[in-house]
């Protein structure tokens, strides 16, 4: 669960609290509100979004103080913003969202970064950068901000020069297969890869194809000391919650596990450069 959720949990839970002073149940509010009770439901589990209009109604309905009325409606604006901040980042372009990943990675000790799919951001060349860049472009419908998002991404890549920092670096043998751009792109992107040896912040480890997983692997994510970032298509979503961070860190570690380094990983990738 992401910060953003947990926040939206704890504003169903502060109105359920108003509902529970006024003495109300949710049948009760929703005839108030003009609501369907379902409404009433969605909203208490998180369900459903509250807009402001929601909010007003319902501290209306229960003689909410108008203190109390207006640090919901704070707390709801806030949620709002950070709920709207990556769309509006996608929105003008990957630029933004390199930067901010840039400053994040800059300012942590230890970065695990674990792909599924793809190669690691950290170690992309900038044609393979680009081919994947200018294909989100596409699918998303953002302003194609191809170049200045490679040269954002390719100075994000000064961390890996940092002997202070602790780097992890986890990905599969299908991402090493499954082409982004042409043949020759990929090629010259498994040589990156092997150009890794001489850094001494950095660890790189492959999954190869036919070792089993021990957990689900369903997306990739990366975490930055006690902050973990996850993104998707649509949106991003991070969290610093403890349980959530340990949940996190335990799949890495039992996914590293699997994964091989040195020279098994690089027969693994020249296994993928003659594919």
């Amino acid at each position: 669960m992401t910060d953003l959720d947990q926040r939206r949990l704890a504003l169903a839970d502060e109105l359920a609290v108003l509902m529970r002073r006024a003495g109300m149940s949710g049948r009760r509010l929703a005839a108030a509100a003009g609501w369907q009770p379902s409404k009433v439901s969605r909203i208490l589990t998180g369900k459903q979004a509250v807009s402001d209009d929601d909010l007003i109604t319902w501290c209306a309905a229960t003689d909410a103080p108008p203190a109390d009325a207006e640090r919901l409606r704070d707390e709801l604006r806030s949620i709002r913003a950070e709920a709207a901040r990556w769309s509006r980042q996608a929105a003008a372009g990957h630029r933004a969202l390199q930067e901010d990943m840039s400053a994040l990675e800059h300012r942590a000790h230890r970065i695990r970064s674990v792909d599924l799919a793809l190669v690691p951001g950290l170690v992309q060349t900038a044609d393979y950068a680009r081919a994947l860049f200018a294909s989100l472009a596409r699918i998303r419908r953002t302003p194609p901000d191809t170049d200045e998002a490679v040269r954002a991404r390719l100075q994000r890549q000064s961390v890996l020069y940092d002997s202070s920092k602790a780097i992890e670096l986890l990905t599969t043998e299908f991402a090493l297969r499954q082409p982004v751009g042409d043949r020759a792109i990929m090629a010259a992107q498994l040589d990156r890869l092997r150009a890794l040896d001489g850094l001494p912040a950095v660890r790189l480890r492959i999954i190869p194809l036919d070792v089993p997983l021990p957990v689900p692997f369903l997306h990739g994510f990366c975490i930055l000391d006690d902050y973990v970032l996850v993104e998707t298509l649509h949106q991003d979503a991070s969290t610093t919650i403890a349980d959530d961070v340990a949940l996190y860190g335990r799949i890495a570690d039992q996914l590293w596990e699997t994964a091989v380094e040195g020279d098994e990983a690089r027969a693994v990738l020249a296994r993928a450069r003659w594919a």
